[in-house]
């Protein structure tokens, strides 16, 4: 680009000059290149500049003389420029290995074997850099069978993302002792929301940094070994939804108990309910970053009827199909983050009572 440049300006009529296009160089340089790179670049301009007035004039006309200065001055501020891109760019690849390494602590993957199932699981975040958010989900292999935990903070950002971690870490801790499950929901109530600096006052539990209510929806699932049925406690959560022979159904607890955080406001008392879970059935956990996503009309995404109008498959296959169809339909950017776990039952699987080796999620 100097060369041509400044060529063609050496062989313009002269009342032509294209020396002040010279700083072109320099700054495409700042886009991609280090500060050094930038700034050597910018002396070749100058020199390229200072030939150009040599061969036309001279260096000390007045015209040639300032393209140079103003040269000089515009090449020092891009070197600036491309040193504060480039401290920025190390910033951001260490928030990204931060942000990566609280992931793999917080957001484990859940085993692709656990007993009789199979599972997928997948994350989306709704910020392009963001790793973890609110939502959470989670997988503990007891003697009896598996544990599902999935939930939704309400809110965003850093108190979310520390609630998420109580609440992940209650329930790996507790699901191995609690025997069922009113006991184990109990345990998570306690353990995100039991230290307030007023214990007597409750309404000082519900309320964030903000002055928001602050309270975690959540299912959390019993699935025994040998029995062919799902154990159910839903706190003010979306239903998970059966998928068996090309119908879906959602498991609809006839009480759901209140979201974590919130149980001061109600009579306590958790309820459980059992359902069928089959061989080859499906049951679908998902956050409401799912259903609540919506298209450039504003309609929410209709996932039970693309459920319905897809054919049956593993749990991999059926999260990978709903993770383009979900992005698809809000033009590739969620609104909110959307977590979703999907688990089949399969006698094929290994049913011991121990965890089988983790496989990456989708």
């Amino acid at each position: 680009m100097i060369v041509v440049i400044s060529v063609v300006d050496m062989l313009a009529p002269s009342e032509v000059h294209l020396g002040p296009l010279l700083v072109a160089a320099p700054a495409i340089t700042a886009s991609f290149a280090g500060p050094w790179t930038t700034a050597a670049v910018g002396a070749a301009a100058i020199l390229a500049q200072g030939i150009v007035a040599a061969v036309r004039t001279t260096l000390v006309d007045l015209n040639h003389s300032v393209q140079i200065a103003a040269l000089a001055l515009i090449s020092l501020l891009l070197a600036l420029f491309a040193h504060l891109r480039e401290q920025h760019e190390k910033e951001m690849t260490q928030l990204r290995s931060v942000a990566e390494a609280a992931q793999a602590v917080l957001q484990r993957p859940i085993p692709a074997r656990m007993g009789p199932l199979r599972i997928a699981s997948v994350y989306l975040a709704a910020e392009a850099e963001a790793q973890i958010g609110g939502d959470l989900y989670a997988a503990v292999r007891t003697r009896q069978g598996s544990r599902f935990l999935v939930g939704d903070v309400r809110g965003k950002g850093l108190e979310a993302i520390g609630e998420a971690s109580l609440v992940l870490g209650a329930f790996r801790t507790a699901a191995y002792r609690q025997s069922d499950l009113p006991l184990l929901v109990t345990h998570l109530e306690k353990a995100v929301f039991g230290d307030t600096d007023d214990p007597g006052d409750p309404a000082d539990e519900t309320v964030d940094a903000d002055g928001n209510e602050s309270f975690i929806t959540a299912v959390v699932l019993d699935v025994p070994d040998t029995e062919p049925v799902i154990h159910l406690a839903d706190c003010g959560h979306p239903p998970p939804l059966l998928l068996r022979a090309g119908e879906v159904t959602p498991l609809d607890v006839s009480l759901p108990a209140p979201p974590l955080g919130l149980t001061e406001l109600v009579e306590p008392g958790v309820q459980v309910e059992t359902f069928a879970f089959e061989e080859g059935d499906i049951v679908l956990l998902y956050t409401d970053g799912v259903i609540e996503a919506r298209d450039e009309s504003g309609a929410f995404y209709p996932l039970t009827d693309r459920l319905t109008s897809w054919p049956p498959g593993d749990p991999h296959t059926l999260l990978r199909r709903l993770c383009q169809d979900l992005l698809a339909h809000v033009g590739g950017r969620l609104g909110d983050d959307a977590a979703m776990v999907a688990i089949k039952r399969d006698t094929g699987a290994a049913a011991d009572g121990f965890p089988q080796p983790i496989s990456p999620a989708p």
